[in-house]
């Protein structure tokens, strides 16, 4: 069997929010029909992430991203890792956020059949584990959507 080598990562963040993290991304890519998110800050207590979009979402599509990742997480979808080379990447999964020096073989997180994506990070190993996903605040600002969240037991 070949030697798995991947590329150190410098942040160990909190499993359940980071996992929020890729059901919230997927949601905002099936929505809106935008990219993951551009620029992402994960935390225990509470996170950010900032999405290219053409024009402000309305209060009732915020409402609908809040439900339907409650949704998918209340679906206690498995989360899985699969390590594959960059030539055998599925299609449809985003590399542009792979820092320059990536290694050859990429660590794949999937959240059941609902999100697939490369990702060095912590995550739960069931849905079940997240707890409720609340939007705690949004603004909209030159064509970029950020969306603060929290996680309630």
């Amino acid at each position: 069997m070949e030697e798995i080598i991947l590329n150190d990562h410098n942040k160990q963040e909190h499993p359940p929010m980071h996992t929020a993290e890729h059901i919230l991304n997927q949601t905002m890519v099936r929505m809106f029909g935008c990219p993951r998110s551009k620029s992402s800050h994960i935390e225990r207590k509470k996170s950010k992430c900032d999405y290219l979009l053409a024009e402000a979402p309305t209060s009732e599509q915020i409402e609908q991203i809040q439900n339907r990742v409650n949704e998918v997480i209340r679906q206690n979808h498995t989360v899985t890792v699969s390590f594959v080379k960059r030539t055998e990447v599925p299609d449809g999964v985003d590399l542009s956020k792979l820092p320059g020096d990536a290694s050859e073989m990429l660590r794949l997180v999937s959240v059941g059949d609902y999100d697939l994506c490369a990702c060095a990070g912590t995550h739960v190993a069931n849905t079940s584990e997240i707890g409720t996903f609340k939007i705690i605040s949004t603004d909209y600002t030159e064509g970029k959507l950020r969306v603060r969240f929290k996680l309630e037991p």
